[in-house]
């Protein structure tokens, strides 16, 4: 574990905003397996340690197996994603990693025969919301594991 510690402690500075915020990201209703490897692949794209490190514990918790977490950042060679968890994970990709030319009718064609709309805005939101995580946590470089016991994360056994 590294030895350096937080810049700013955001949920202290602006704990109104970091509780809404927070109960925002609780909000989701989608299967907690793919709302996981959703915020795996954008932790992992946005280079995002703290967050990384948290949902892959809330993977093994939830049962999640280890191969395919180790199989998310190559999840287009990987045969261990169904055809609906690719559909999201390259929507992740697309919106965590937006084109100057922004998100094509193709890209939204093939996600949405997967989604139907209901679904498809709550992946969106989901997206959204882990890179927004991403972002405070890259930018105040908050410790991989500092708020495992918090958050109950030190269950996972991968210390």
């Amino acid at each position: 574990m590294s030895t350096h510690q937080a810049r700013l402690d955001y949920f202290r500075q602006s704990a109104d905003l970091s509780k809404k915020y927070l109960d925002f990201s609780m909000a989701f209703r989608m299967d907690k397996t793919l709302a996981v490897l959703i915020d795996i692949r954008a932790s992992q794209l946005n280079g995002c340690a703290f967050c990384l490190d948290m949902h892959v514990k809330q993977a093994k918790m939830h049962g999640e197996r280890e191969l395919r977490l180790h199989h998310v950042a190559i999840w287009r060679e990987s045969p261990l994603f169904t055809p609906k968890e690719r559909a999201a994970l390259a929507w992740t990709e697309l919106l965590t990693r937006i084109p100057a030319e922004g998100v094509s009718d193709a890209a939204y064609v093939e996600v949405s025969e997967h989604f139907p709309p209901e679904e498809l805005s709550e992946l969106t939101w989901r997206v959204a919301a882990i890179n927004g995580w991403n972002r405070m946590n890259v930018a105040v470089r908050n410790v991989p594991g500092s708020a495992d016991k918090m958050f109950g994360l030190d269950k996972a056994g991968l210390n």
